[in-house]
C-alpha cells in the first residue's frame, strides 16, 4: 500500500472486505475529493479502474469507518507516551525504582512528569510518600498523576513551585490542591514540548485507526493555550480530526477558543478511585460520600445558557448523586427552554458510571448523549476489582450498564479518557461486548457503532461514521482474522459466518484472540498513517 493518497485524489480500493451498510457484501470502494463516492462488488469495480489516480489492492484486508474517541486529553496522552509510565508497576517499590531511573535519564527536564500509578493494585495498597519521592528524584520537581488523573503524588520541590502553597500532608493531593500542582507541572512544559506531545498523541491515535478525537480541555485540566494550540496543529498538519470542548461555565469563552461546547470535564464530581465521586451512600471503604462541585441549579443555568447560545453543554458525572444532579439540572433547564430545544442541542454526560433505571430513563427523555468508557469496567470491574473495593460487590455490579442505556434509547459515544486508559478502539469494543457483568454486555456491532458513528452523532452529525456514498472518507484498513456476525439469540457466545445474514461482518473479538492490526488510516481522503512495510 502506498502513502500517496491526498484529499484531491480519486482512489479505488479493491479485493478486500468493506464494512458498509450500503452493501453488506462490498469488496471495493471509491474515494473522490475526500468523500466516499461508491461501494460495491469486485466485478463492478472494473468500471472505475481506468479513471482513478490510485488503485489500492487490499489483499483481503478489512476496511471500516475510522474510529472516533469521544473523550481524550491529547497533551496529557502525549506526555504520558513520552514521559514516565507507571501503569505496569507491580508495587510501590517498583514504581520508585522507575522514578529513580527516569530522573537519572532526564537530567535537563524542568519538571519530571509521570502517570498511571494505582496503589489499589499494589500489595501494600500505599502510594509513595513525599520523602520517598524526594529521595528518588534527588530533590527535583516531580508530578505523578494517579491512573484516574483525579489525584497525584508530588515531590516537595514541585510544591514549592505551586501557587498558594498546597497542603503538605503526605497523602495524594486531590481537589484544588491537585489542580494547583498540576498547573505548576504543566506550566513548566515549554510550547515546543507541548506541541511535540500533541503530535505524538495524534500520531499514536492514527496508528490505531482513530480518525477523530474529542479533546476534553478546561482550566482545571490543561489551559486555553493548550486547546487553541492543539486545534491549530490539527488544522495545519495531517492527522486525526480534533473536536474541542472547553469545560468552563463561560459560553463566550468556549466559543472564543473554538470549542463546540462548554462541556467535557466540567466537573460535577471526581472519581471512584480517588474517593471523590459523589455518592448517595458512603463508600464501602471510607466514611464519606465524596465531593460535589456543581449543584442542580448551577447545572440548569449552564444548560440554559448553552442551549440559547447554540453550544453543547456537558458534565463529568460518575457517582450516582452526581448523575442525579445532572438529571435534575437538565430537567429544570428543559422546563425553562422547552424539552425539544434541550434534546436538539445534544448535551452530554461524561462517564455516567453509577446509574439507576430511573436515571437511565431520564437520560433518554432529555436526549443526553452518554460519553462512556468501556475500558473502565475491563480495568476496575469484577468481584475483586477497584469498584467492588470502593462500593461493595452489590453496588459495583450496577456500574456501566451499557445494555440498559441502549435499550432505553440513550445515544452512546465510546472513548478512552486517555491517558486514564490507553487509546485502544478494538479493545474498547471488546470490553463493552464482554463486560464483566454479563447483563450489561452489548453486541460487538452495537459497540462498534458507538465507537464510530456514535462519536459523530455526539457532535450533531448523523451523516458520518459509516462508509456510504457522500460521507467524509474517514476509514481504516485492518489485517484481521475471519469476519463473523453475532446471532440475535446470544450477543456474545454465538457467531455466524453465513453470508445470507446480509449483515456486514466484524472481527471475532472473543477474549484471547488477537485484535485487528491497523494498516492504514485515512481522514477526509488524506492518508495519515501507513504501517511500515505495507
Amino acid at each position: 500500500m502506498s502513502e500517496s493518497t491526498t484529499p484531491s485524489s480519486t482512489v479505488l480500493l479493491r479485493r478486500g472486505e468493506v464494512h458498509s451498510p450500503a452493501d453488506p457484501f462490498a469488496t471495493a470502494m471509491v474515494v473522490e475529493r475526500g468523500q466516499v463516492a461508491w461501494v460495491g462488488s469486485e466485478g463492478a469495480a472494473d468500471a472505475f479502474a481506468d479513471g482513478v489516480d490510485e488503485v489500492i489492492d487490499l489483499d483481503g484486508a478489512l476496511v471500516t469507518p475510522a474510529f472516533t474517541d469521544a473523550h481524550v486529553h491529547t497533551t496529557a496522552t502525549g506526555l504520558a507516551l513520552t514521559g514516565l509510565d507507571l501503569s505496569g508497576a507491580p508495587s510501590r517499590e517498583a514504581a520508585l525504582a522507575l522514578v529513580r531511573d527516569f530522573a537519572a535519564a532526564r537530567p535537563d527536564d524542568r519538571v519530571l512528569l509521570g502517570h498511571g500509578w494505582d496503589a489499589a493494585r499494589w500489595p501494600d495498597g500505599q502510594p509513595p510518600t513525599r520523602a520517598e519521592l524526594d529521595a528518588a528524584t534527588g530533590g527535583r520537581p516531580l508530578y505523578l498523576s494517579r491512573i484516574d488523573v483525579h489525584s497525584a503524588v508530588v515531590s516537595t520541590a514541585l510544591l514549592d513551585l505551586a501557587p498558594g502553597g498546597p497542603a503538605r500532608g503526605d497523602g495524594p493531593l486531590t481537589g484544588d490542591a491537585h489542580h494547583a500542582v498540576r498547573a505548576a507541572a504543566l506550566g513548566a512544559v515549554t510550547p515546543a514540548q507541548r506541541a511535540g506531545a500533541q503530535r505524538a498523541a495524534l500520531a499514536h491515535a492514527a496508528s490505531l485507526g482513530i480518525g477523530t478525537v474529542h479533546e476534553c480541555a478546561g482550566p482545571e485540566i490543561s489551559s486555553e493555550d493548550d486547546l487553541t494550540g492543539l486545534l491549530r496543529l490539527s488544522a495545519a498538519e495531517p492527522g486525526p480530526r480534533v473536536i474541542g470542548y472547553w469545560a468552563e461555565q463561560d459560553v463566550d469563552k468556549a466559543r472564543e477558543l473554538g470549542a463546540v461546547g462548554a462541556a467535557g470535564d466540567l466537573f460535577v464530581d471526581g472519581s471512584l478511585g480517588s474517593h471523590t465521586a459523589c455518592l448517595h451512600q458512603p463508600y464501602a471503604d471510607a466514611g464519606h460520600t465524596g465531593t460535589a462541585h456543581l449543584d442542580a441549579a448551577a447545572i440548569a443555568a449552564h444548560v440554559v445558557a448553552c442551549t440559547e447560545a447554540g453550544l453543547q453543554a456537558g458534565f463529568h458525572a460518575i457517582g450516582d448523586a452526581a448523575v442525579s444532579a445532572v438529571v435534575e439540572g437538565v430537567r429544570a433547564a428543559a422546563d425553562k427552554t422547552g424539552l425539544a430545544r434541550v434534546r436538539a442541542a445534544r448535551h452530554r454526560i461524561e462517564h455516567a458510571e453509577m446509574l439507576t433505571p430511573e436515571t437511565v430513563a431520564a437520560l433518554a427523555e432529555l436526549g443526553l448523549t452518554a460519553s462512556v468508557q468501556p475500558a473502565f469496567d475491563a480495568l476496575w470491574g469484577g468481584g475483586d476489582g477497584m469498584y467492588a473495593g470502593r462500593l461493595g460487590a452489590e453496588r459495583a455490579r450496577t456500574l456501566n450498564p451499557f445494555a440498559a442505556l441502549l435499550r432505553a434509547g440513550v445515544p452512546l459515544a465510546f472513548g478512552s479518557d486517555s491517558p486514564v486508559t490507553p487509546l485502544d478502539p478494538w479493545g474498547t469494543v471488546r470490553a463493552a461486548a464482554f463486560h464483566r457483568t454479563p447483563e450489561h454486555r452489548v453486541s460487538v456491532r452495537a459497540a462498534f457503532t458507538a465507537h464510530t458513528r456514535g462519536g459523530w452523532r455526539a457532535i450533531g452529525r448523523d451523516d458520518a461514521g459509516v462508509l456510504v456514498p457522500g460521507v467524509p472518507a474517514d476509514y481504516a484498513v485492518w489485517r484481521t482474522g475471519e469476519l463473523v456476525v453475532q446471532t440475535p439469540d446470544d450477543r456474545v457466545a454465538r457467531w455466524s459466518t453465513d453470508p445470507r445474514s446480509g449483515t456486514p461482518g466484524l472481527p471475532d473479538l472473543t477474549p484471547g484472540r488477537d485484535l485487528p492490526v491497523c494498516l492504514r488510516t485515512v481522514v477526509g481522503g488524506r492518508t495519515v498513517f501507513v504501517r511500515p512495510g505495507e
